[in-house]
């Protein structure tokens, strides 16, 4: 079995970039789930599952109310949605109030992942403006769990990053390219054939 479990990824400006380079370098299959976070417009249809869908070898859907996390999947917050993490390993998506401006929004979605997952879950924030995903990662490392950050001078934009590096919460500060390798090496991932 893993050592980790669950993988939560949050981003928002230039994010879209910068997952899409984290989930392709990441090794086939992937013995963990993988939920994906980025703030969209929220008065669009969401192409964010198919345009991940076509980068990487794992299956990639958007996220609905109920979904079991099931390894080598990567499940995509959808637009004006929350996402949250049930103690079951199920997911429940709720359209409550905005948290800093934002919804779906990484604080709540990394504190879920907390709960549910303790020590076995790693949260990732990658590019994005403003300061959401700060708070949840310091529930990530309360409960025992790891937290790596896109080194914000390599972030299209540094608000998420920096921010989650000052909750002093964080485990490794990496430049984009080294992500997908120390998440592989974490959850002792096999590499692909």
């Amino acid at each position: 079995m893993a050592s980790f479990q669950v993988v939560a990824i949050a981003a928002s400006a230039g994010g879209l970039k910068a997952i899409t380079e984290v989930l392709g370098a990441l090794p086939a299959p992937f013995p963990t789930p993988v939920l994906v976070l980025q703030h969209v417009d929220p008065r669009h249809r969401s192409l964010m599952a198919d345009i991940l869908a076509r980068r990487t070898a794992m299956k990639v859907k958007e996220a609905q109310e109920g979904d079991r996390l099931a390894a080598d999947t990567v499940y995509v917050a959808p637009p004006n949605r929350h996402l949250l993490v049930n103690p079951d390993h199920t997911l429940s998506l709720t359209q409550t109030e905005l948290v800093h401006f934002v919804r779906p929004s990484a604080d709540l979605l990394f504190e879920s992942v907390a709960a549910s997952y303790r020590a076995r879950a790693i949260a990732v924030v990658l590019s994005g403006s403003g300061s959401d995903g700060a708070m949840g990662v310091r529930a990530i490392k309360k409960m025992g769990g790891t937290v790596i950050v896109q080194e914000p001078g390599s972030s299209e934009f540094r608000g998420m990053p920096d921010a989650a590096e000052h909750a002093a919460a964080v485990d490794f500060v990496l430049p984009l390219a080294e992500i997908a390798p120390a998440i592989a090496s974490l959850v002792q991932a096999e590499p692909a054939p």
